[in-house]
């Protein structure tokens, strides 16, 4: 092995090799909350305080379900990622990866949740 250059030697050491898709993640989801936040904040800021009937009237059109839902389900995604880069750099061993699975189920499941709340204002 002594004659193998540094490069050589580090291929393959190291890194996870999941860390430039992740930051892409990180990155893609950023730019689509950009676009979707205000979207939402305009959406629903217009039928707030409204009644429930006036609600679901609004709710009953697709513009308003799909931001509200993308919204919902790109944040989830994006917290789940973000803190699952925190716990990684913060809490090692076995507390580390339970910490990581129970953050990725709590925020599947208040994604999938607020996604079901929609459809079924929608419908």
């Amino acid at each position: 092995m002594r004659y193998l250059t540094d490069r050589k030697r580090a291929v393959g050491l190291g890194a996870a090799k999941s860390g430039t898709a992740h930051h892409w993640s990180m990155q893609m989801s950023s730019v689509a909350l950009i676009v979707l936040v205000p979207l939402f904040v305009f959406t629903f800021g217009s039928i707030l305080g409204s009644s429930y009937e006036e609600v679901t009237a609004y709710y009953a059109r697709p513009f308003p379900a799909i931001v509200a839902a993308l919204t919902l389900w790109v944040g989830m995604v994006h917290f789940k990622n973000g803190a699952q880069m925190a716990i990684e750099d913060y809490v090692h061993g076995l507390a580390g990866r339970l910490t990581i699975i129970v953050v990725t189920c709590l925020s599947y499941a208040i994604a999938a949740t607020g996604v079901y709340a929609i459809a079924r204002l929608a419908l």
